[in-house]
């Protein structure tokens, strides 16, 4: 991952940090389920069709996350969300103007332009020379 992608991971253990040490009374470390959310948000986040484009997860068309994840993770960021502004205020600027990036549905661009997007094959461009 890197960039955007990187930024939004970053955010995204943050909030678990909030939410675990707050709901689990873990000091530092996290909890078990909590630990198996995250690994879960990672790997959903590197296979995410839009790559660099990716969208906030309330703004985006497809939703990724089996129903218990998605549901532990609107608890998550409903709980950790406020309070990320005083503990990350960056990050927290970030995610919300990474909020008002809009993207299109995967299946309304071109094959090349999924390709190109999740970074997994080589463009097209790069094998006309």
């Amino acid at each position: 991952m890197s960039g955007h992608l990187d930024r939004e991971a970053r955010t995204m253990v943050k909030m678990v940090q909030i939410y675990c040490g707050a709901h689990h009374h873990t000091a530092g470390e996290l909890c078990e389920d909590c630990s198996k959310f995250l690994d879960y948000a990672e790997v959903r986040l590197e296979k995410c069709p839009y790559g660099e484009d990716k969208p906030t997860c309330s703004n985006c068309p497809v939703h990724c996350y089996k129903p218990h994840f998605r549901a532990q993770a609107k608890a998550i960021m409903r709980f950790s969300g406020p309070r990320m502004l005083l503990r990350h205020p960056l990050l927290t600027i970030a995610h919300y103007m990474d909020g008002r990036r809009r993207a299109l549905h995967p299946r309304d661009l071109t094959r090349e332009q999924r390709l190109e997007k999740t970074g997994r094959f080589p463009t097209l461009k790069d094998n006309d020379s």
